[in-house]
């Protein structure tokens, strides 16, 4: 197993920063007015913008309270919004934060930047991680919708240690169009484009070092993203990568959550993705669920994932078809649904840098041996693959956040992920594969 050199004390300094963030953003809350829109006018793009992906289109100021401070607090951020590509070709705007390093970078060479790309947190543009980046919390109390800065602790972390930061709010989150959740391409697009606006915010361009952190939904998108790298966005000077809890094989993923999870809903954010881009499968779904399931997976399309925990925990999509059997069955029946699915499929390229893959062996979300088969799979294909098994014990199975949460706190901020991104920041050498 490769041994982690990095120094106790930026371990240390990362977790207790991590830690004083976690304090911040739980006490700071704001509220949109739904009334007039749940974004700023910021998040709607103009008539007209570059094309090329990676371009700035605009960016706003914002004042970042819930990380740790550095000359001053609190910290100057920005909104951004850059260009990035759908599945198909064509240029979108996308959103997300910048936060420059303000404290000396405390690891080895230039400083980085870090492209975080978030969990979970929703379909509705008010869902958007850019939106509640400056409190660390939202609250639409029109929409009786909530939305945490999930990420508020990784920021805290690497801007603790130096780095650069920018996070992703994926395409349609905040901006106009449906929010493509868990597609692969679409995700990795994201993720590459924001390295690339990074670079021209940072100055320092293509030459920029860059790793990418991702759990959950972002394990997926930075899983993706470095597969998908080599080919689309080759100019980057990316190091390292950490995949926690992929979602790379999306009928395990489906099956898993729709046995009676607490986010079970979240079936319908990546329902309602697909639906848009592929027209002939709409038309399917849309067949096999009642008026009343289609006013679901609607109602899912404006919700966050704090919605679905308070207003639908547990939902099983059996309770929205026609003929009461769960729709993960109807897809395994469709031609168009599984051409679609195995092309969502992560693991059939090869990552052109190390990639850190993390999974909890009781993870009730996101199931273990599909993560541990894309390792596999990589590692197969030639690439430098570390594979790291949580073995937090079972609790409370189907409530998602001791034991999918749970995973993603021990590993990211104190055994594996930062030491791992660290040294791969620093040049320090590794080939191979390691499983354990």
């Amino acid at each position: 197993m490769h041994a982690v050199t990095t120094p106790p004390r930026l371990r240390r300094l990362a977790l207790s920063t991590a830690l004083a963030c976690c304090a911040a953003a739980g006490i700071v809350t704001g509220a949109t007015d739904a009334a007039a829109e749940p974004v700023s006018a910021f998040y709607h793009p103009p008539a007209q913008f570059a094309g090329t992906p990676g371009s700035i289109i605009r960016t706003e100021p914002m004042s970042v309270l819930a990380t740790v401070p550095g000359t001053e607090w609190p910290v100057a951020g920005q909104r951004v919004m850059y260009t990035s590509q759908r599945q198909d070709g064509t240029p979108v705007a996308v959103t997300g934060s910048y936060v420059a390093g303000t404290r000396p970078w405390q690891g080895a060479g230039a400083r980085p930047t870090i492209v975080i790309a978030p969990g979970t947190v929703g379909q509705g543009d008010q869902c958007a991680a850019s939106v509640a980046v400056s409190t660390g919390f939202i609250v639409d109390l029109d929409r009786r919708s909530m939305s945490p800065n999930q990420e508020a602790v990784a920021l805290a972390a690497w801007s603790g240690l130096g780095a650069n930061v920018f996070i992703t709010d994926y395409i349609g989150l905040g901006t106009p169009g449906i929010h493509t959740y868990v597609n692969r391409t679409e995700s990795a697009h994201a993720v590459l484009d924001a390295a690339r606006a990074a670079g021209h915010l940072a100055g320092t361009g293509s030459a920029t070092p860059l790793a990418f952190w991702g759990y959950s939904q972002g394990g997926g998108a930075t899983a993706a993203a470095a597969e998908l790298q080599p080919e689309y966005a080759p100019e980057l000077d990316l190091k390292g990568v950490w995949a926690g809890a992929p979602p790379a094989d999306l009928f395990a993923v489906i099956g898993q959550i729709d046995s009676g999870n607490l986010i079970g809903g979240a079936i319908g954010f990546a329902l309602n993705g697909f639906r848009d881009r592929y027209p002939a499968l709409a038309t399917e779904v849309d067949r096999r669920v009642t008026p009343g399931g289609k006013a679901t997976l609607d109602a899912l399309a404006n919700d966050c994932i704090g919605d679905v925990i308070l207003k639908r925990p547990f939902l099983r999509t059996a309770q929205l078809t026609v003929d009461g059997r769960p729709l993960p069955d109807h897809l395994r029946e469709l031609p168009e649904a599984a051409a679609i699915l195995a092309e969502q499929r992560i693991g059939h390229r090869t990552p052109g840098v190390p990639v850190l893959v993390t999974s909890g062996i009781n993870d009730d979300t996101i199931p273990y041996a599909q993560v541990r088969q894309l390792a596999q799979d990589w590692c197969a294909r030639g690439a430098t693959v570390t594979f790291r098994t949580n073995h937090l014990p079972a609790i409370l199975p189907g409530a998602t956040i001791p034991n999918h949460f749970g995973p993603e706190l021990i590993d990211g901020f104190v055994d594996n992920v930062i030491p791992y991104l660290l040294d791969r920041l620093a040049g320090k050498p590794l080939s191979g594969c390691t499983f354990d």
